[in-house]
């Protein structure tokens, strides 16, 4: 599968500028490593916190689990 970046890009709501920004998997992978979310799992407001935790996606989306 080639990597589509330049698309990734036009969606990519990420804060931070790194050499992942727009190549989604290798993005997701790291986050991953990390124990969070990449910022595009958030909405605007909170990704440029950098608060990208489970616990905060859940506490985002918890009123969809009831």
């Amino acid at each position: 599968m080639e990597c589509q970046k330049q698309s990734n890009m036009e969606n990519c709501t990420c804060t931070f500028e790194c050499e992942k920004k727009g190549i989604c998997c290798e993005c997701l992978y790291y986050h991953l490593s990390q124990n969070q979310l990449p910022a595009c799992c958030f909405p605007d407001d909170i990704a440029s916190t950098h608060e990208r935790s489970f616990r905060k996606f859940v506490e985002l989306h918890k009123d969809l689990l009831d």
